[in-house]
């Protein structure tokens, strides 16, 4: 990546996993701006205002109240504006239809979230290095489900 911020912006109804996240974002040794957002309303807001600059990776809850990861997830993917963004799935559930249905709406990969603080750097770091160009050009379900 060239020497510019990463723009990594987190969608999280949780308060203790957005400080988690964040606290261990601020322990990789990459340069990032983080915005932390508590539902799906406030990230769509966010997402749509005219002047926003898009985010390098949009980490997306499933489980949100007001608007959940899911419908997000396909709005994003209906936006022409929005719709190249990469969307990392950050969610507690590794239930078979959530992956399988967010592989199929259009998310790059998904994250079950790690209870452990170094299992979660190790995560985010591996995830802020993907090569989003490749990653990206091709749907490919074995690299979906992040496994660490």
């Amino acid at each position: 990546m060239n020497n510019s911020a990463l723009h990594i912006l987190l969608a999280d109804d949780d308060e203790d996993d957005r400080l988690f996240f964040k606290e261990a974002i601020d322990e990789i040794k990459v340069k990032t701006i983080v915005t932390l957002l508590n539902d799906g309303v406030q990230l769509m807001l966010y997402l749509n205002q005219p002047d926003v600059v898009l985010p390098n990776v949009v980490f997306l809850d499933l489980n949100m109240p007001k608007k959940g990861g899911m419908q997000c997830l396909k709005e994003i993917r209906s936006n022409s504006k929005l719709k190249d963004l990469s969307i990392a799935i950050y969610s507690t559930s590794a239930s078979e239809h959530d992956i399988e249905e967010t592989f199929v709406k259009g998310a790059n990969i998904y994250i079950k979230k790690p209870n452990d603080f170094g299992e979660l750097k190790k995560i985010l770091a591996e995830v802020i290095n993907i090569n989003w160009q490749y990653h990206t050009s091709g749907l490919n379900k074995e690299n979906f489900l992040l496994s660490i």
